[in-house]
């Protein structure tokens, strides 16, 4: 048993540095390459970047320029140019991120289409979503997508600017050029050139004395 482990860790270990070879003969800048692990159907552009602790499982292909960094891991997504992931970034299968995307640290997408100069920066999760260009996605929204048995798709249409802290609960559709106020939870279709927001009012009692243990 122990023979066998060891030869399939040996089998594993060779074929990682083949792809990480083959990735660097073909100008992938791979930064400690050690600590990058690829797929035998990893995709690269030119002039791509790959930070440390990097991995890359099955159905990925990477645009020209784009640069991934540390700890993120990516699979069944398809890459356009000038793109940056991570750090500690989390790509599920079926995403597509057009040119000059940003998916920052600790964001998680799956089956999300993500238009061309549109940042999800920060601690966010995008599931079964489309997202068009020009747009902003603030820290901390989450598409709801799941209700337990179904999943239902959210649409944010260009140039739609998301606060922080945002829920958007799908089926919804978030049209051009609308401002999500921070700390919403969306749950109806929401107009063109609009604000919406939905919050409790603030409530401030004077002179208020903690209870004692």
């Amino acid at each position: 048993m122990k023979n066998k482990l060891f030869s399939k860790s040996k089998k594993y270990r060779i074929t990682q540095e083949l792809l990480r070879n083959r990735a660097l003969r073909n100008g992938v800048n791979l930064i400690a390459p050690e600590t990058i692990f690829l797929s035998k159907d990893t995709l690269f552009g030119k002039k791509v970047t790959v930070e440390p602790y990097v991995v890359i499982g099955p159905k990925v292909k990477i645009g020209d320029n784009s640069h991934i960094k540390s700890f993120s891991y990516l699979e069944g997504t398809k890459i356009e140019k000038n793109v940056v992931i991570g750090p500690y970034a989390r790509l599920r299968e079926g995403n597509i991120l057009k040119d000059n995307t940003k998916i920052g640290n600790f964001v998680e997408t799956k089956k999300s289409k993500i238009g061309k100069n549109t940042k999800v920066n920060h601690l966010s999760y995008i599931g079964d979503a489309q997202i068009g260009k020009n747009s902003n996605i603030g820290a901390g929204t989450i598409t709801c997508n799941y209700n337990g048995v179904k999943k239902f798709k959210t649409k944010i249409s260009d140039n739609v600017f998301v606060g922080s802290n945002v829920s958007l609960v799908a089926p919804i559709s978030i049209n051009n050029k609308s401002v999500i106020g921070a700390g919403s939870v969306i749950t109806k279709n929401v107009n063109k050139k609009t604000l919406a927001i939905t919050r409790a009012p603030q409530i401030e009692i004077k002179n208020y004395k903690r209870k004692k243990k």
